[in-house]
Order: C-alpha cells, then sequence, then structure tokens
C-alpha cells in the first residue's frame, strides 16, 4: 500500500530552521508531483510549496517566498522541505502529499495521497 510518511517536526525557537522529510513507500512516486501543505488548528489547509515530478518546477505561495524550499529525490523516493527564519504563525501541521500536478497553481484537490503529517511548532 502506498504510504507517506513525514518526519522532521518539532519544537523550534523563532527565526530557527527545520527540515521536513516525506518518504514515500509501497510504490515509486518518482512521476508524481509532490507537495507540503500546512494546517494550523481552527485554519484551513494551505499550501506550502510543490514540485514536479521532474524536479525542474516548484511552486511557491507568496506568503511562503522566501523561507521554505521544497527538494526531491526520486532515487531515494524523498522529498523535503527546508524551512528557515521561522516564526510562530509557522505553528502547525505539515502535511506531505503527492499528485499528478497541477494547473494553474497547485491546490489540496490536485493531490490524492496524503501523509499522517508532523507537528511544527514555532516559539516565540
Amino acid at each position: 500500500q502506498a504510504q507517506l510518511v513525514e518526519s522532521g517536526g518539532g519544537l523550534v525557537q523563532a527565526g530557527g530552521s527545520l527540515r521536513l522529510s516525506c518518504a514515500a513507500s509501497g510504490r515509486t512516486f518518482s512521476r508524481d508531483a509532490m507537495g507540503w501543505f500546512r494546517q494550523a488548528p481552527g485554519k484551513e489547509r494551505e499550501l506550502v510549496a510543490a514540485i514536479s515530478w521532474s524536479g525542474y518546477s516548484t511552486y511557491y505561495p507568496d506568503s511562503m517566498k522566501g523561507r521554505f524550499t521544497i527538494s526531491r529525490d526520486n532515487d531515494k523516493n524523498t522529498v523535503s522541505l527546508q524551512m528557515n527564519s521561522l516564526k510562530p504563525e509557522d505553528t502547525a501541521v505539515y502535511y506531505c502529499a503527492a499528485g499528478r500536478g497541477w494547473g494553474a497553481s497547485p491546490t489540496a484537490a490536485d493531490f490524492g495521497s496524503w501523509g499522517q503529517g508532523t507537528q511544527v511548532t514555532v516559539s516565540s
């Protein structure tokens, strides 16, 4: 069964960095677009970053540009999210997702496989 498992979350002080990883198993995800989403308590799930199957195309919402970097290693079936200059408002559960790709901009509906999420807490 295809599975996505996130790791690397935790507690970090404001201004710090974390690197999240997502390991895919059960099948190869090398032909899938991959994305990172997050959901804070009481808020809707939002896109953090997405990357095409080849890795050549990436997408960041304007609010995420500059501090987040998505990357993938298709040989290892993994995707990562480097998060720098973290702020308390970045506190959320971060989810890895796989899908067929996106149109003008990625949305949650473009991704059919999801991990269980990893908690990121940024203290002030």
